[in-house]
């Protein structure tokens, strides 16, 4: 498989993201530069973390507007997977290729921590290798990951099966005290109708490895080349 990492002003996990594709599960992977307009030839793009254009605007909002989105927009249409992490996935959501908005956290704070994920989607391309129920600990950085989505979308997206994690607590409860920011029924990561763009705010490409404290996060994108291949 082919990966490609779209760097954007004030984009700083990029790095993270090349490093767990071609250091960690071994697959060929690019940079793509956010004036490039040509993304043929990738079998996944990565929108990574970080603080796209300062999110001076609204996070995720500008990035959406760089010379390479029209093109990934394209892409994405066309059926090539897409995954936005943290700042990526606010910039799906500025794109309209996933449904909802990423707010600011309800308590006006940044986190920066492990949290627990209960895998809710063990079928989608990026967690078929995970189990329905399994708990994941993957650390969140983040102001705005408040997801938020009128009440007739987030039925959509369970009915659908379109969610893929929820914040919860270590035994998998999906409670209000586990809720870190807020998000509307816990979500932390969700899937378009399709099933081939994925945004999560927690950052798998950051527990890959033990000397990271976890590896919980490799599956994510393991998944996708056992899929793929």
């Amino acid at each position: 498989m082919k990966f490609g990492v779209v760097i954007f002003p004030g984009s700083n996990c990029d790095q993270d993201s090349f490093f767990c594709i071609k250091d960690v599960i071994k697959e060929q992977v690019d940079y793509i530069w956010h004036q490039d307009t040509d993304v043929k030839g990738y079998d996944c793009i990565i929108l990574p973390g970080g603080f796209s254009y300062g999110d001076y605007l609204r996070t995720g909002a500008v990035a959406r507007f760089s010379p390479v989105m029209q093109s990934i927009i394209d892409y994405a249409k066309d059926g090539g997977h897409l995954i936005g992490i943290c700042n990526g996935f606010q910039i799906l959501c500025e794109a309209h290729l996933l449904p909802g908005v990423l707010t600011a956290n309800d308590k006006l704070k940044f986190i920066c921590k492990y949290v627990n994920l209960k895998v809710e989607n063990d079928t989608s391309d990026w967690t078929n290798l995970y189990k329905k129920g399994d708990v994941l600990n993957i650390p969140v950085a983040h102001h705005s990951g408040n997801f938020f989505a009128e009440t007739d979308v987030i039925k959509e997206l369970e009915d659908n099966n379109q969610i893929l994690f929820k914040y919860c607590d270590a035994f998998g409860n999906v409670t209000e005290e586990a809720n870190i920011n807020g998000s509307v029924n816990n979500i932390a990561g969700i899937i378009n109708k399709a099933g081939n763009v994925a945004g999560m705010m927690p950052h798998p490409e950051r527990a890959v490895e033990d000397l990271l404290c976890s590896t919980d996060g490799i599956n994510v994108f393991k998944s996708l080349v056992e899929r793929m291949n």
